[in-house]
Parts: C-alpha cells; structure tokens; sequence
C-alpha cells in the first residue's frame, strides 16, 4: 500500500507544479498539456510495478458498469460536441453582443444581466464552453468602456461553477460521479436544483459585496464599440436552428432516459452524430468543403481522454491495495452529514488534485454507500473550481485567456477573491443539500 500511495501522492504534487509553472509546451504550432502527460506517467507506473496488473486496468475501464469511464468521457465530449457547434454557428458570439453591446443602464443592471445570462447558458450547455466563450468579449468591452473587468470576470466564473450543478450535463464532475451511482438524470436534477440555486445566489452575493463600488458606479456612456452586423455574427442560420434542436431534444430525452431504458451517454452521442453529419451534408452542399466541421471536431477537450483514463488507473490500484476503502470506512458515517463533510472536503482536494481527478478518486472512496456523501462531493467538484487556479481545467485555461487580454489576476488576489465567494457558496450549497436530502 505504502509504494502505490506514494506513486499516486508523487503524482498529484508533480501535476500541481505543472499547472502552476508549465501547464503547456509548445510543440510545433500545437500546444500540448504537461498536467495529463504527467498523469499518463503516473498510470504507466502503477502498471509497471505491479501496483495493478494491465489485465485489471482494461477490465476496469471497459467494464459494463455505470462507473464505465469509456461511456462518462463519451457522453460529456458528445455534450461538448453539440456546444461547439452551436457556438461555431454564432449563438454564444450573438448573446454576447447583446449583452455587452445593447445593454442600456448602469454598470450593475449590466452585470446583472451577464451573470443571468453565463448562468442560464451554463444550465444547458458546459462551464468550460460558456467560459472560453465570454471571457474574451468582457475583457475586449473592458478595456474600450475603460473600466475594471475584474468584477465581471469573477461574475462570469463563479457563475458557470456554481449554475453548472443544476443539470448532470453542467460539469464533466457531475457526468462522472452521478454516473457512478446509476443516477438518472431526473433524480439528479430532483436533488441538486436547491444546491445550485442556493449556491448561484450566494455566489452573485459575494460578489456584488466584494465590488460593489465599481458595480455602483455609471457606466460610460461612449465605449468606442461597435455592434457586429447580425450577418457577420450568424453568417447561417440553418445551422443555429439545427443546432439548438439537437440540443433540446438531447435536454428532453436526457430528462426521460430513465423511462424510455436508454442510457445517457448513448443519447448524446447519437445525437451528437447526427448534427456531425448535417453539417457535413450542409458545409458541402453551401461551403463546398468539409472544413468547417472539422474545424468544430478540433476544438473537443481531447486531453481529457488520456487525463482520465489515467487518473482511474491510479485510482485502481489506490483501490486494489485498500487504501480507498480504508478512507470510506473511516469517513462516511451515513448520514446527511457526509454530504457537509464530503462538499468541503471535495472542495479542498480540488484545488490539490484537480476537480476532474478528485472525482475519480472520491468516487471510490465513496463506492456508492453514501448519496449525501456523492452529492456533497458533486457540490465540493464544480465550487472548489473557484478557489483557487488549479481546481478546475476551466479556471487553468481562463488564465490563460486573460493573460492574452493583458488582464492581471496574480495566484494570491485569485484566492483572495476566490475563497472570499467560494467558502460562504459552498456553505450555502452544502447546507441546502442537508435540507433536500
């Protein structure tokens, strides 16, 4: 037990440093992530000393179980996939327009109106999607209206980590650990709307608390920018149509998977497909080249396959030698306190492990003996993103994205900011868990 610990420690602080000095090297015109290749490494260990044999590493990755990682990483990248598209079809670039560009009134009615919006977005599509999407045009609006963008950043972040746990499809977390259970998508959705609600509220409290001088304050009247023509912004429209169908079908039979006995992960990907091929047959028949499409199928979170893959690796062997559940024996008490106990400590190991890699890893802990326990480390995987850079993929490649906007947002003011709006959400989600469970 002692060696396989100590691999899987050695592997977490290595994974950390990465992400905190050299989350990507570029190799040629791509950029490739050195947090998944260190846990590739990690995997590769376990298996060449014996921690796990690799006959016990394919048999559990393939196996047809709930906590299958194969139909987890299916379902999430097919929920990506139907995003992507939607935003290559210009609906995310629209919404923004018209939220920064059309909004009339001061700079709290705007901000009002972007943390609704990131929120409502959020609910039905992906944190990472709504997040890569938005930073951009706050920090562009930021700078021509001479204003600080800090305030509508942190909204943006806080609100796409906390609204994210309304639905099972928010966070790959979500995906992952209620997919461990058998949790259809209404029962998931009964239990966690008052978590997130409570938590998204508490979030855009702490917010407004933190800058509520700058939110008070009159937004200039003369930002220097200009609308896009609807043209330039939705340059088809067939594609958008199309695209928001697919999406609220895949939302609808999500909602009715566990009565019409199909899994989850096979309705996004058949859906998923389906929009593939039209726009294939579309961008042939119109563009007369397949490039488009192509262009969206670049764009998927690819390096979350090896990412955790490896990552259940690890956890296998973690949990071949005992060590997950000696953890579960000595933590979960079954009852409605897990879910406190299991939300902060989530929370915490979020921001040492990743949230991605945490969940795998509390999933076993866990092993299904406690919904409290499972629900309150749902809760602790989506607001631990925001407290510090590493608990989250989206907060490392948010990061990056204000770095190219010369937005500074040094480790320290990130925690300084993110614990002050994360510890009273968490408590909030967490207490409002107690209550519904």
């Amino acid at each position: 037990m002692t060696l396989t610990v100590c691999i899987a420690a050695t592997v977490a602080v290595a994974m950390i440093l990465t992400v905190l000095i050299k989350p990507y090297i570029n190799i040629g015109s791509h950029k490739l992530g050195l947090y998944w290749v260190v846990c590739l490494y990690g995997a590769i260990l376990m298996l060449a000393t014996g921690r796990i044999s690799f006959s016990s590493a394919i048999k559990g990755i393939t196996a047809d179980s709930s906590v299958n990682p194969l139909k987890i990483l299916t379902l999430f990248l097919s929920m990506t996939l139907l995003s992507v598209y939607l935003g290559d079809a210009g609906f995310f670039d629209y919404i923004a327009d018209a939220v920064f560009l059309k909004t009339k009134g001061g700079t709290l009615k705007l901000f009002l109106i972007l943390y609704a919006v990131v929120s409502v977005l959020t609910v039905f599509t992906s944190n990472d999607i709504i997040i890569l999407t938005f930073t951009p045009p706050i920090c562009i609006f930021a700078k021509k209206a001479k204003i600080s963008p800090l305030p509508f950043l942190l909204g943006e972040f806080v609100a796409a980590n906390t609204w994210s746990m309304m639905l099972i499809i928010g966070n790959p977390t979500n995906i992952y650990l209620a997919g461990s259970a058998g949790i259809t998508f209404t029962e998931y959705l009964s239990v966690m709307w008052l978590p997130a609600l409570c938590g998204g509220l508490t979030g855009l409290l702490m917010i407004f608390l933190l800058f509520r001088k700058q939110l008070l304050a009159p937004l200039p009247q003369n930002t220097n920018a200009e609308s896009k023509p609807l043209k330039k912004l939705i340059p088809h429209r067939t594609p958008l149509i199309v695209s928001i169908i697919h999406l609220l079908v895949c939302i609808v039979l999500l909602a009715v998977s566990d009565f019409i006995g199909v899994a989850m992960w096979v309705i996004c990907l058949v859906l998923a497909l389906s929009l593939t091929v039209f726009d294939i047959v579309y961008d042939l028949i119109v563009e007369k080249t397949a490039m488009p499409v192509w262009r969206s199928i670049k764009k998927e979170p690819y390096e979350l396959i090896p990412f955790v893959l490896s990552m259940f690796v690890i956890v296998l062997a973690l949990k071949e030698c005992g060590f997950t559940a000696l953890l579960g024996d000595a933590l979960i008490q079954n009852t409605k306190s897990d879910g406190v106990l299991f939300g902060l400590l989530s929370a915490g190991a979020s921001n040492l492990l990743n949230n991605i890699p945490m969940s795998v890893l509390f999933e076993r802990i866990i092993a299904g003996n406690s919904l409290p326990a499972l629900f309150g480390a749902v809760i602790g995987s989506n607001v631990g993103a925001f407290i510090t850079p590493v608990g989250a993929l989206a907060g490392i490649m948010w990061n990056k994205i204000l770095g190219e906007y010369g937005v500074k947002l040094p480790f320290i003011k990130f925690i300084l900011y993110g614990g002050a709006v994360a510890i009273p959400t968490l408590l909030a989600s967490v207490g409002a868990l107690a209550i519904i469970l």
